[in-house]
């Protein structure tokens, strides 16, 4: 108990404010890189990482150190220096990603720009699927990171452009078969498999696997997801467990601009704010 408090004594001994300033930093840093992290295998590897420098540190300090274990603490600064090699080996992608963000332009007017693209390109994919009946289903993540799904699919990483999503949904591509997944404004997994809904019914029309699939990714987290029937080529928007169909192109692009607003909040001014009435109610399957 006395190392415990001759420990505490010391952390006390330092100016209130400069311990303040350290610590918002280091949470700051340490928030930031979880966020990143959130959805990636990459996430559990550095909260075991953090778990193991933290018990580390409190060990030798208030162990080793009081009672003058020499030998352990220069195993533990060697054992330091090794942490750090094998992060940087096990993080090597997620580094990969951090630095291309990082050198890449990424002010609010740019990312409203190609945000705006972004929702251009999935509109304009969408209708041209629509007017010849092709079977699509697009996943759109936003704060619920959807990684134990992207891990389970095909990886693509690949900006987001019509040719593209027409070119997956094609009949009897490799890929045509199951859910695209959109993270921002890049196609991050396709034939990724959604979870189902329990079979129902709307309005008396019964409900096809794309539209469980909707239903299912959209009530376990906040994404909102786009199918285009196969049978009859209507559009319908999936959000929260609830399908609002037989959306127009314009009403399509009112939605997807208040959907996609997480990444950029002035994406509204590009189209003014979704009206209220889309002329086709939602209706509620769970």
């Amino acid at each position: 108990m006395e190392t415990f408090l001759d420990y505490f004594y010391r952390v006390a001994g330092y100016e209130w404010w400069r311990v303040f300033v350290e610590l918002f930093l280091i949470g700051f840093v340490v928030y930031w890189v979880v966020d990143f992290l959130e959805g990636t295998r990459g996430e559990r590897l550095f909260r075991s990482v953090i778990l193991i420098l933290i018990a580390g540190v409190l060990i030798l300090n208030l162990v080793a150190e009081q009672l003058r274990f020499e030998r352990l603490e220069y195993l533990y600064r060697g054992f330091l220096i090794g942490v750090l090699v094998i992060a940087v080996i096990a993080f090597q992608p997620e580094v990969r990603r951090a630095l291309i963000r990082i050198g890449q332009p990424r002010f609010w007017a740019g990312s409203s720009q190609q945000l705006a693209k972004t929702i251009e390109e999935i509109v304009t994919a969408v209708t041209e699927l629509s007017a010849v009946r092709t079977g699509a289903i697009i996943v759109i993540e936003k704060r619920v990171a959807l990684g134990e799904f992207v891990e389970a699919g095909v990886r693509i990483d690949a900006r987001v452009t019509a040719e593209l999503l027409k070119t997956i949904f094609y009949p009897g591509s490799a890929l045509h078969d199951m859910a695209v997944i959109i993270r921002g404004d890049r196609v991050v997994a396709a034939r990724v498999q959604l979870p189902l809904a329990e079979a129902g019914s709307i309005d008396g029309i019964e409900l096809g696997s794309r539209h469980r699939a909707a239903i299912g990714i959209t009530v376990g987290s906040d994404a909102a997801c786009l199918v285009v029937s196969e049978e009859t080529g209507v559009i319908t928007l999936a959000q929260r467990g609830k399908l609002n169909q037989n959306i127009s192109e314009s009403q399509l692009r009112k939605q997807l601009a208040s959907t996609m607003a997480e990444y950029v909040p002035i994406v509204e001014r590009l189209w003014g704010h979704p009206g209220k009435d889309t002329g086709q109610g939602q209706k509620d399957l769970v």
